[in-house]
C-alpha cells in the first residue's frame, strides 16, 4: 500500500502498528464486500436476504475503518 498515509513506520508503537494491519485488512474486506455486492446485484433473481446481510456488513466495516482511522489521525489542536 505504498504512499497511504498509514504505512507502516518502525517508530511507531506495537499498538499502532496493529491498528495500521487491522486497517488493511478491512479496507481490503470492504473492498472484496462491494464487489461481491455489484456481482449480486446484476443477477436477475439475485437473493435479497444475502445482499442486505453483505450491505449491512459492509456498513460495519465502514465504521470499524473510520474508528481506526480517527485513532491514527493526530488530532489537531486549532
Amino acid at each position: 500500500m505504498g504512499g497511504d498515509e498509514f504505512d507502516f513506520d518502525i517508530s511507531d508503537t506495537p499498538e499502532k502498528r496493529a491498528l495500521k494491519a487491522r486497517l488493511i485488512e478491512l479496507r481490503e474486506e470492504h473492498r472484496a464486500l462491494d464487489g461481491a455486492i455489484q456481482a449480486m446485484g446484476q443477477q436477475a433473481f439475485g437473493d435479497a436476504l444475502q445482499l442486505a446481510r453483505l450491505k449491512k456488513r459492509k456498513l460495519v466495516l465502514r465504521d470499524q475503518i473510520q474508528w481506526i482511522e480517527d485513532r491514527l489521525t493526530p488530532d489537531i489542536i486549532a
